[in-house]
């Protein structure tokens, strides 16, 4: 059983349970990405196409009252996919080693699409226990994901790097959107909890390959 923080409790989701609780799996999203709320209605399509694809799995957290307080959800990435010809297109760019890392980690690989946290209720934990759980399926040979870049650690960056992420790409820009993102990976299944993860250099990048 996926250890969670005490309060919350972390299940699997259907796509029709997505579907029953769409819009508050969604205000979690925007809440916790310090979106505008008309991003709801926005995402709303893309979230349930998603839902419909081959290997999707979703987890969610639920509080004591039956709140959702945290959502992630994934898929195998595959040719084709939007998110996969973006970040095969970044890695071709970047020389050589780009290059191996695309015919290498890109041919077998879960895309961690999706992972959010109610703001009232994070640093509890919950979105590692979300990432366990979610990440305990998949039977892919790596797990790949992008966030924004910042300038100071945020939580999720905390979150990825104590699970072991290594860098990818950085300042990666994708075609949809002007913030530079990183796109972090590493090999499945994920280190047992409390397992020492590689330092970071003194850029505090953690490269690729390094155990």
């Amino acid at each position: 059983m996926t250890a969670a923080p005490a309060r919350a409790s972390i299940v699997d989701l259907s796509p029709d349970d997505l579907a029953g609780r769409l819009d508050e799996a969604l205000t979690v999203y925007v809440r916790a990405m310090g979106y505008p709320p008309g991003t709801v209605r926005q995402r709303r399509p893309m979230w349930i196409e998603h839902s419909r694809r081959a290997g999707w799995h979703a987890v969610g957290a639920f509080g004591p009252d039956r709140s959702l307080w945290g959502i992630a959800y994934g898929y195998p990435g595959a040719r084709g996919q939007w998110w996969f010809e973006e970040v095969r297109r970044g890695l071709l760019g970047a020389g050589a080693p780009g290059r191996d890392l695309a015919a290498t980690v890109l041919e077998e690989y879960f895309e961690l699409t999706e992972l959010h946290v109610r703001p009232d209720v994070q640093g509890d934990g919950v979105g590692e226990a979300l990432a366990r759980r979610l990440l305990a399926r998949p039977t892919d040979r790596h797990v790949l994901l992008s966030t924004p870049e910042a300038e100071q650690p945020t939580r999720a960056w905390s979150l990825y790097r104590r699970l072991g992420f290594r860098d990818l790409l950085r300042h990666h820009r994708f075609t949809s959107d002007p913030r530079p993102f990183a796109v972090l990976g590493r090999e499945l299944p994920l280190d047992p909890p409390g397992r020492p993860v590689p330092l970071p250099d003194r850029d505090g990048a953690v490269p690729w390959g390094r155990t």
